[in-house]
């Protein structure tokens, strides 16, 4: 009898443990799903940008660049597959796709999250879409510290 309650909770462990498994992705969807909504919504921008490029429709994209006087980012280093304006488009639309999801995860409690990752990562993407670095850079580091300063007096509270 003591045997058989001992491969009882076996069987009901390893199923425990299958069932932790077979729920890790989906629920981590559920805990962070603007985390996947953002990742996904980076690929379509990524997808349009190359289609409208192998088109020869980019210029409805470098156009609006133009017009919001964001000077011509000449990049230290080559990127393949597509030129230079292709790439800011993509760097300047992937950097706005992160300040919404860094607005959305303050503004929504649901979401809230550490964002000091997120605000440099969009401070890389936009240094790459703005191709000045001498500027960028010193910004991306006054932004760190002020989202640390922020952080500690939130957490004090």
């Amino acid at each position: 009898m003591e045997q058989r309650s001992m491969n009882e909770k076996e069987e009901k462990e390893e199923k425990d443990v299958a069932k932790h498994e077979e729920k890790s992705y989906d629920e981590k969807w559920r805990r962070d799903p603007i985390g996947a909504v953002s990742w996904a919504i980076f690929l379509i921008w990524a997808g349009v940008v190359l289609l409208l490029y192998n088109l020869d429709q980019l210029s409805v994209l470098t156009d609006f660049v133009d017009r919001l006087n964001i000077p011509f980012a000449d990049l230290p280093f080559d990127l393949p597959f597509v030129d230079e304006q292709a790439w800011q488009v993509f760097f300047l639309g992937a950097g706005i796709i992160v300040l919404v999801e860094i607005l959305v995860r303050l503004l929504v409690p649901v979401y809230r999250r550490p964002i000091v990752g997120s605000i440099i990562w969009a401070g890389i993407l936009f240094g790459l879409a703005l191709g000045n670095w001498e500027i960028v850079g010193p910004a991306i580091v006054i932004g760190i510290g002020i989202v640390i300063i922020f952080g500690g007096i939130i957490r004090r509270r």
